[in-house]
């Protein structure tokens, strides 16, 4: 008798104790200044539904604009109950992950709330025309949409004198209020490894250092964690990748029909007609 898939015809999943959200285009969508958010149908009533029942959750965005301290408010403000713990951003994940690198000192290529978190880990963060910008043990890069050629040049220097290079987020566009707006991080970084042919280390989704970060704060493994989103190269590479549960949403950057065509390695285990339907995921309804 064949085992049981995590979702088969009949719709059965392995339990989840836990879950990751994806924020623009599955919770949200922004404004490309992210001075506004449209929260999308469903999110504030499940959300508070997840809290009610103790079902631990975290926020993962790709965007390093505003720190957790910034953005959590924000979207507390339009009814969203994350608190600023439960948001993460992928330089929540460098500051996790850099110590244990033996990075001390950082050059970053972003607005300052990207090297904020790493500064409060103990980093040591510098911008191009700093004093020893070229001197440091790992070259950051965020959103930048001000990025000029000197920030690339310094970047390279770095690299060159034996930097590591992380980047925030290796997604070309995401979704937003007004479309799909291209990702700075993905572009600088490609000019960076261009010149310089380094290596990255990716710290935003679909890294799986994100995934087990987030396993962590939740306090389960990453095989229980539910990783909830609207792009198949991003949220579900990451929980395939990870042995995680991947659902898909129809709300950002992907419909019904896009979800359909994807191959095994980026196709949800479940694409959800509301969020509300999280609350009939086997671990979740059972709370």
């Amino acid at each position: 008798m064949k085992p049981k898939s995590r979702s088969g015809r009949d719709g059965c999943l392995r339990p989840v104790e836990g879950l990751l959200f994806d924020l623009d285009g599955t919770l949200v969508l922004s404004d490309r200044s992210f001075s506004g958010y449209l929260v999308l149908p469903g999110a504030v009533e499940l959300l508070n539904n997840l809290k009610t029942r103790g079902v631990p959750f975290v926020v993962l965005t790709n965007g390093t604009h505003y720190p957790s301290s910034v953005q959590a408010p924000k979207l507390r403000a339009v009814g969203l109950p994350i608190c600023d713990d439960a948001l993460l951003t992928p330089s929540s994940v460098a500051a996790d992950l850099m110590p244990g690198h033996g990075v001390r000192r950082a050059l970053v290529l972003g607005t300052p709330g990207v090297g904020h978190p790493l500064a409060q880990a103990g980093i040591q963060t510098v911008f191009t025309g700093d004093d020893g910008a070229e001197q440091v043990d790992a070259v950051y890069i965020g959103w930048h949409p001000d990025c000029g050629m000197k920030d690339i040049e310094a970047a390279a220097k770095a690299i060159w004198n034996g930097a590591e290079l992380y980047v925030a987020s290796d997604v070309p566009f995401f979704a937003t209020a007004g479309g799909k707006s291209m990702g700075y991080s993905y572009a600088i970084s490609a000019a960076v490894r261009r010149i310089t042919r380094a290596p990255m280390i990716l710290t935003g989704k679909p890294s799986l250092h994100a995934l087990r970060l987030v396993a962590k704060r939740l306090g389960i493994p990453m095989s229980r964690v539910g990783v909830v989103g609207d792009d198949p190269l991003v949220e579900m590479i990451m929980a395939r990748r990870g042995g995680a549960v991947g659902f898909g949403v129809t709300t950002g950057i992907s419909n019904a029909r896009d979800w359909a065509k994807q191959p095994a390695g980026r196709k949800p285990h479940r694409i959800l007609r509301s969020l509300g339907e999280l609350l009939d995921v086997p671990g979740i309804r059972d709370r």
